[in-house]
């Protein structure tokens, strides 16, 4: 069976969808292949875990008509409370006094999701699933694609294909594009725990010399737990009993919230800062995970990803209404150009993070708690960061705006 698309999106799943989505109104014919089926997808592991989208985030999803039916399952982050462990330094930032409804809103992955996946197949788009892509051969007019579909074999053809299949992602793997990894030697422990007080949507990041701790805000009785540390010491306290991983949690992140209970499995992700060496090949390119994949200490993986999304979505809008070739080097040119200042900054940012807090060198940690508190009581400064993490500096001007009302 042979097919010819515009467009050919690999990956159904939150950059893939976005995408999708984003585009259903520009005419052009589009097929979404993804590996798994919709049942593989609902029951995934990755589904559990809590996205701590920027206002600016969730600015685009309003903007295409995606965030309003899971925004009553999301949880507002009013408050921002940052700490060294065993050190006096602190920082707290309140969305009230940034006049802003919230910095950002919490949400299970699972749900978004799942409402992406419907709007897509609401907007009529082309879906594939399962497909796994065998081949990829890019011509001068066309891009060709091979792949498997249950016992089918389908080739699809399209004037541009789009990566957004994650950190092993096929397509760049068949487009051989390589890749930069930093293998940070840490493991990332994912949990949810009940609080015995209110978190008062608030997001923890607690620092400690085997990395950060950040419990955000899923409810007012729970917070979704995203605990760094050594890859030996995340083994030990997965192979340790629920009682003494839970005494660990609890002696690193203090009674802030009072006693801490376990209410979900504990799961582990080692750790890397990953960046592709390239972004696009002929009639191709990559997005998200596929093109880059960050440590969660600041939360900006999935932010990061959706605006790869909207700059490539208004590309490729631009290009249709011109009459332009939605494939053609100078687009995919101008695209790259347009996104590497934001991943370098957001990579270099996060890894300077990485680095200056997973380390108890005495001198150092002394000068950053300094830094916290004195940051602690300058608002110029406060400001600058807040307008960077809520993404509202990076997003095109006509979508800046206050954020969303509270949930």
């Amino acid at each position: 069976m042979r097919e010819d698309y515009d467009l050919i999106i690999v990956g159904g799943g939150l950059a893939g969808n976005s995408l999708a989505l984003a585009l259903r109104h520009t005419g052009l014919h589009i097929a979404l292949i993804e590996a798994l089926t919709p049942a593989q997808q609902a029951n995934a592991a990755a589904g559990d875990r809590a996205l701590a989208l920027a206002t600016g985030t969730v600015s685009l999803l309003e903007h295409w008509g995606a965030w309003q039916a899971v925004a009553d399952k999301a949880t507002a982050i009013e408050h921002i409370h940052v700490s060294d462990r065993g050190h006096f330094g602190k920082t707290r930032l309140s969305a009230k006094q940034h006049k802003v409804a919230a910095f950002g809103h919490v949400v299970v992955a699972r749900d978004i999701e799942q409402h992406l996946r419907e709007c897509v197949a609401q907007a009529g788009i082309t879906q594939i699933s399962p497909g796994r892509l065998m081949g990829v051969m890019s011509g001068k007019e066309a891009i060709n694609v091979s792949l498997k579909h249950g016992q089918t074999s389908l080739n699809l053809s399209a004037k541009l294909l789009v990566g957004a299949d994650g950190g092993q992602s096929s397509v760049r793997q068949l487009l051989d594009i390589d890749q930069e990894t930093v293998a940070y030697q840490q493991t990332a422990l994912v949990t949810c725990v009940k609080t015995q007080r209110p978190n008062q949507n608030t997001a923890f990041e607690r620092f400690t010399p085997s990395g950060p701790l950040a419990l955000l805000p899923v409810g007012q009785r729970l917070s979704s737990v995203v605990w760094t540390r050594t890859s030996e010491e995340a083994e030990a306290l997965l192979l340790g009993s629920e009682a003494d991983f839970l005494q660990e949690l609890q002696d690193c992140f203090g009674y802030f919230l009072g006693q801490l209970d376990l209410v979900a499995p504990r799961r582990a992700f080692a750790l890397s800062r990953v960046r592709a060496k390239r972004m696009s090949s002929e009639r191709a390119v990559i997005v998200g995970n596929a093109a880059h994949q960050l440590h969660p200490v600041a939360g900006q993986g999935f932010n990061l990803g959706l605006r790869d999304v909207a700059v490539l979505a208004d590309k490729l809008t631009e290009a249709v209404r011109d009459g332009r070739d939605i494939g053609s080097k100078a687009l995919l040119s101008d695209y790259v150009a347009a996104r590497n200042l934001d991943h370098q900054r957001v990579i270099h940012f996060t890894d300077g993070l990485v680095r200056l807090f997973s380390n108890d060198w005495l001198p150092l940690a002394a000068a950053r708690n300094i830094g916290l508190l004195v940051f602690d009581h300058l608002p110029f400064a406060k400001e600058h960061l807040v307008s960077r993490a809520m993404g509202l500096a990076l997003l095109p001007t006509a979508r800046q705006k206050t954020g969303p009302s509270r949930h």
